[in-house]
């Protein structure tokens, strides 16, 4: 891994580099993916049978056949193996316990006027799931996607996944089953996006997409945004490891190719204020690569977007990861409660040498679907609030639209728009008879 110092005179120059992330995304891509849902909206179904046998090699006589049926999800819960089923439902619980904290309530009060205001909280009615498939099984991704809208209170999860050659994860079906998703398509790609948002005579519409997707499903998502919500649009993943110096080597080392082996653009740095150690952590590194299934992927990955960043001290690694904003933080220093309250942008802060970032893709309880790019800076993981929405609530008595008529209509005349002032006017005027 390349070797940076805060105290080089070229230090900012270096980092912008090295952090710099260009989208894959090109023309021929947002045109292929325009053409798909333009196509998807126009044939529906028929357009879906036809991209699902191209993309997917699966070829069925109708699109009802892409449905993946109860008996077929039951299955799979019978396949699996009892240790994977028992840390699914495992991980399943301590995710459902989580985000039961985070649903939010409605509430209202009355003013000094006797106005009643508030807000209504309520659920979407129906969100669609998008699960990639093909050359790897994401249960994980079903749980962290599907849990917290669950505890929402969202009416149906309409689930699709990929199924090369008509083959799909039992691991991801019996998810879906733990998490209550309703249905399950095996549709993939921007025409699986495409079908949730503009919705066919077998796949119906939602209010919402969410998961993660390759380029195609990334831009689908991007373009259908406005018709229907999503979640984000999500780059490489990133970890960011803070080191006092005190931790075993090989346990940074591991979690450092943790970030690495999901794809050769993934970003991982580490911080320290000690040269030494980072001389240990990169001696780890070499000794270990070769034990690694991916290490061709993990290489790569720490060649060209890794680094490990010598600093002042710990507060100054701190101010480096808050302009990075990364995906996952690990705090590996011996006090960190100390250090966090420095932190102000990272999607989830793992605290202290035993958190290693893989718990919280898994099994520790909060969401692993996280802002990557810096995005950290202005949104947060997925969670039950994003699949609530928020209604204001205002009620006005005799008595208090006197005064907010008599202000609106100010207001409302100072913008020039009589149609808003003579609205409020008029109850202003109807209160008056009212008293007589």
């Amino acid at each position: 891994m390349r070797r940076l110092d805060t105290a080089s005179a070229d230090f900012d120059h270096s980092l912008a580099q090295l952090t710099a992330w260009e989208e894959e995304s090109n023309l021929a891509v947002n045109q292929t993916v325009a053409d798909i849902i333009a196509d998807i909206g126009v044939r529906g179904d028929a357009a879906l049978l036809e991209y699902t046998a191209r993309f997917d090699e699966l070829d069925v006589d109708s699109a009802a056949q892409l449905e993946v049926s109860r008996e077929r999800q039951l299955r799979a819960l019978e396949r699996v193996e009892s240790g994977q089923l028992e840390a699914l439902e495992y991980a399943a619980r301590r995710v459902r316990s989580f985000h039961r904290h985070q649903l939010q309530q409605s509430w209202q009060y009355t003013d000094d006027s006797g106005n009643l205001l508030g807000q209504q909280i309520t659920a979407l009615d129906r969100v669609g799931l998008y699960v990639p498939g093909g050359k790897a099984s994401y249960p994980s991704s079903v749980l962290m996607n599907a849990l917290p809208a669950k505890v929402a209170g969202v009416s149906e999860i309409v689930m699709v996944v990929p199924a090369p050659r008509g083959e799909i994860s039992d691991m991801v079906l019996a998810a879906a089953s733990i998490a209550g998703v309703d249905r399950v398509f095996t549709i993939g790609g921007a025409q699986a996006v495409a079908a949730l948002a503009l919705g066919t005579a077998t796949v119906p519409a939602v209010d919402k997409i969410v998961g993660p997707g390759n380029i195609y499903v990334a831009t689908a998502k991007r373009q259908v945004f406005g018709r229907v919500g999503i979640d984000m649009i999500a780059g490489p993943s990133e970890i960011l490891v803070i080191c006092d110096g005190e931790t075993d080597p090989d346990w940074v080392a591991m979690d450092l190719f943790s970030q690495a082996e999901h794809d050769e653009n993934a970003q991982t740095i580490l911080l320290c204020p000690d040269s030494g150690y980072l001389d240990a952590v990169q001696d780890s590194i070499d000794r270990l690569l070769p034990t690694m299934e991916r290490s061709g992927i993990i290489a790569v990955s720490l060649a060209t977007r890794g680094a490990m960043i010598l600093t002042r001290d710990l507060a100054e690694a701190v101010a480096v990861s808050n302009r990075l904003a990364p995906e996952h933080l690990e705090l590996s220093v011996t006090d960190p409660q100390a250090l966090l309250p420095l932190v102000r942008n990272a999607g989830a802060v793992f605290m202290g040498p035993f958190t290693s970032e893989a718990l919280g893709d898994y099994c520790a309880g909060p969401n692993h679907v996280l802002p990557t790019s810096r995005s950290a800076r202005f949104s947060s993981p997925l969670g039950v609030y994003d699949f609530q929405k928020r209604s204001s609530v205002i009620m006005c008595s005799e008595r208090g639209v006197q005064e907010l008529g008599a202000m609106a209509s100010v207001l409302a005349r100072g913008e020039s728009l009589t149609a808003h002032a003579r609205s409020a006017e008029m109850r202003l005027d109807a209160g008056v008879k009212a008293r007589k």
